[in-house]
């Protein structure tokens, strides 16, 4: 029985101690703004204006990027209050077995987006490698840059730091070339950028395309709003820190500065794109702005964007994910080299056409993984976490069969609304997900199955950093417990 146990036991899923934590304030906002630039982002920006005013546009960008920055921070506080990842947290609000399905989707679309990002990328190296020597075969590009990608991520976190950190400055250079490049193309067409509208709606249209750029801008971090955690946990924060926004002050820099910033930024390159040129795709862009080593260097801004967006955003979820459901037989780069798999053969090159249906319906399906898991962290555990018990077969969160079924049926009510109500989808799932997960829990699972952190609500027992504790978890290799010293004594795991 002990061996078999060990499946919860992947050491590349064990929480992060306080010691080994490397990112700072500024180092995960370089990586914000690597991530942040994303095409995506142009083509909300080149939609957005076809129907509403560049101004309406990033308007909706900004407020729609702060509100999602907001529920990343709110989740965030998980890893950086416990040091563990999005699945192994899920497991509460899901059961260990239950916690592979909502898990299994946000890998699957991680996989996918990194196979859309990839196909783009590999489509600016091979325009790079064609004006320098002449070499032109996209494919051969997609598969290098998808391996030089799977193997980055492999490395670990620091090497994404350090890759971020190198992408940052150069993006915001390029982006600002762009921006006057195109400015002057739309002057060339006598368009004037900040009143130009292709179609332009008043009224209740008005305010329903508003919300289609800023749900969508919502929709797409709507994916990593769910599994912050699994980054935020190796980010720098003080032990012993009560105040949440003192404890949360590095994501809460990053996310709410750094990421509206920087996509709002790529959102208006996008729809200056389709006032200037009549087409929001950066490639095109820089393509019909430029020529010789000074079209190279621009496409270069997207390799590096994709690159960036690719290995932080995409493939750490993903291969955390999939190693969660493979045990410790499935490392974590094997669970990158397999999203790497599904990226190719998902075929990306045929998917971005479908872009903003799949944004609505995975943004749909994941706000109420989110709005779960805030009202299970939140509002019924008050962040305290029976930490151990998530990595026992047979702990506190084995239920029924492995599956809290208050989690599965407030996930499929919330799921099928939030795609009813597509334009609100992100509001609606979060919202009704948060609600009915609260009610099911307190009136009907947990007085089924008793939850050791409810009944005694201990912050000296269930809490982490707050308290000064790293969460210790035995494994084959640790079979004595370790001691944990804390401000008022000694905490035992």
């Amino acid at each position: 029985m002990k061996k078999k146990n060990q499946y919860l036991k992947s050491p590349d899923l064990l929480p992060i101690a306080h010691k080994e934590r490397s990112i700072g304030t500024f180092g995960f906002s370089m990586m914000w703004i690597g991530m942040a630039v994303v095409l995506a982002a142009f083509a909300l920006g080149g939609t957005g204006v076809q129907s509403i005013s560049l101004l309406w546009v990033l308007l909706a960008s900004l407020v729609g990027c702060f509100i999602i920055g907001v529920f990343m921070v709110l989740i965030g506080d998980i890893g950086i209050e416990h040091g563990i990842s999005f699945p192994i947290y899920l497991r509460a609000p899901f059961g260990i077995v239950g916690t592979h399905i909502p898990s299994l989707l946000r890998g699957l679309a991680a996989s996918i987006w990194f196979g859309i990002n990839s196909y783009f990328g590999a489509a600016a190296i091979n325009g790079i490698l064609n004006v320098l020597t002449g070499f032109d075969n996209w494919f051969v590009c997609f598969l290098i840059f998808v391996v030089v990608q799977v193997i980055n991520t492999s490395i670990g976190i620091k090497a994404l730091e350090k890759f971020a950190d190198l992408a940052a400055p150069i993006l915001i250079l390029i982006s600002i070339w762009m921006y006057f490049a195109l400015v002057d193309q739309a002057n060339v067409s006598d368009r004037n950028v900040w009143t130009w509208v292709e179609s332009p709606v008043t009224g209740v249209a008005l305010f329903t395309a508003f919300m289609t750029v800023m749900v969508g801008n919502m929709g797409y971090w709507s994916t990593l709003a769910a599994d912050f955690s699994t980054l935020s946990r190796f980010i720098k924060a003080p032990k012993f820190e009560r105040n949440w926004f003192k404890r949360n002050k590095s994501t809460l820099v990053a996310t709410l500065i750094a990421l509206p910033l920087t996509q709002t930024g790529m959102v208006l390159i996008g729809g200056l794109g389709y006032i200037a040129l009549g087409n929001y795709d950066p490639i095109v862009a820089m393509q019909s702005t430029a020529s010789g080593i000074v079209l190279a260097i621009l496409l270069l801004m997207i390799v590096f964007a994709q690159w960036s967006t690719n290995t932080t955003a995409n493939l750490v979820p993903a291969g955390t994910i999939f190693s969660n459901i493979g045990g410790p037989k499935v490392p974590f780069y094997i669970g990158v080299s397999l999203a790497g798999i599904i990226g190719i053969v998902t075929q990306p090159w045929q998917l971005f056409a479908y872009l903003l249906p799949f944004l609505n319906v995975t943004g749909g399906l994941l706000s109420g993984i989110v709005g779960i898991i805030f009202a299970d962290y939140y509002l019924v555990r008050k962040r305290r976490v029976n930490v151990p018990d998530l990595y026992e077969l047979d702990g506190q969160y084995k239920y029924h069969m492995g599956v809290n079924w208050a989690g599965m049926i407030s996930w499929v009510i919330s799921g099928i609304l939030a795609i009813t109500f597509a334009t609100y989808s992100f509001f609606v799932g979060f919202l009704v997900g948060a609600a009915c997960y609260y009610v099911l829990t307190k009136y009907w699972w947990f007085k089924k199955y008793k939850q050791a952190e409810l009944i005694n609500p201990s912050d000296e027992q269930y809490l982490g950093i707050t308290v000064g504790r790293d969460w210790v978890i035995e494994t084959e290799e640790s079979t004595e417990t370790i001691d944990q010293p804390v401000e008022t004594g000694t905490a035992r795991v």
